[in-house]
């Protein structure tokens, strides 16, 4: 699956993504009104295939965006919604609802924008709220992006189930930052951004482990997948689909094929007829 903040606006990008072996599209987080972001920088390019980002999520808005995909026939799109309260998700779904979409993920823990994303997910009666008000308003699946904040992830993973979410993605970005030593001045704009790639992905793994061990819920890993390596660990541990993010701005739009060939070629390897043979398979050791 396509991560969302990545490529996400954009019929046209949606388009060639799915000619390109994409399983699913996550657009980027879309609120009520446009967010005109955070100035630049807004990004910056770790060593070790990592990425910092601030961008503060910019996005044109429900009307906006449901003008654009209005015309969506066959690709299966997911929807991320973000807001600073449950009296914003009604709203949200209400625009989106009626469109050719397969479903929804709620972002609540961006790490760099106050009052309307790990704030929100940190406070699990607000989760809780949130995650009751969306499903209240659809029969579509919602997926509740999850993070690790000052709220314990299984916690908020829990409640999120408890109040109807249909399966959760872990994880989102690191709350982290970068100084420029000759300067003394933090890089981003914002100071403080989201930490993403390869240096993130032993985390995931652990959050997506913990999760389908506590919780029987469908997880979604996300979080430093850069090869098929990477993928068919997340399934091992209890992962039933991935996000790419990082890895796109590296590797390119041609990572969706490569990755999807590893695994296809891994399970022939071990001679295993369907993928869902090796979700979760680590809790078994």
């Amino acid at each position: 699956m396509l991560a969302s903040g990545f490529l996400g606006i954009s019929m046209n990008l949606f388009r060639r993504l799915y000619k390109l072996n994409v399983g699913a599209i996550v657009s980027k987080s879309i609120s009520t009104s446009p967010i005109e972001g955070y100035r630049n920088p807004t990004i910056v390019s770790l060593n070790d295939s990592g990425y910092l980002n601030a961008v503060g999520l910019a996005n044109p808005g429900a009307d906006a965006f449901s003008e654009e995909i209005r015309e969506n026939d066959n690709l299966p799109i997911l929807v991320s919604l973000v807001g600073s309260s449950d009296k914003d998700f009604p709203s949200l779904v209400k625009k989106f609802d009626r469109l050719n979409i397969i479903g929804y993920e709620i972002n609540l823990s961006c790490p760099h924008v106050a009052k309307m994303g790990m704030e929100v997910g940190d406070d699990p009666e607000m989760v809780y709220r949130i995650v009751k008000a969306t499903k209240s308003y659809t029969n579509k699946p919602v997926f509740v992006k999850v993070g690790v904040g000052n709220a314990d992830v299984l916690s908020v993973a829990s409640i999120a189930k408890d109040a109807g979410a249909d399966g959760i993605t872990a994880i989102n970005t690191l709350r982290a930052m970068v100084i420029d030593i000759e300067t003394g001045m933090p890089i981003l704009s914002n100071k403080i951004g989201g930490l993403s790639g390869k240096p993130i992905k032993p985390l995931a793994i652990r959050c997506v482990y913990e999760i389908t061990k506590r919780i029987e819920i469908p997880v979604i890993a996300c979080g430093g997948i850069f090869n098929w390596k990477d993928a068919v660990e997340a399934m091992l541990a209890g992962a039933s689909a991935v996000q790419l993010g990082s890895v796109i701005a590296t590797e390119g739009l041609s990572s969706f094929y490569t990755i999807c060939t590893g695994i296809q070629t891994y399970l022939k390897r071990k001679n295993v007829k369907s993928v869902m043979e090796i979700i979760g398979l680590a809790h078994k050791f």
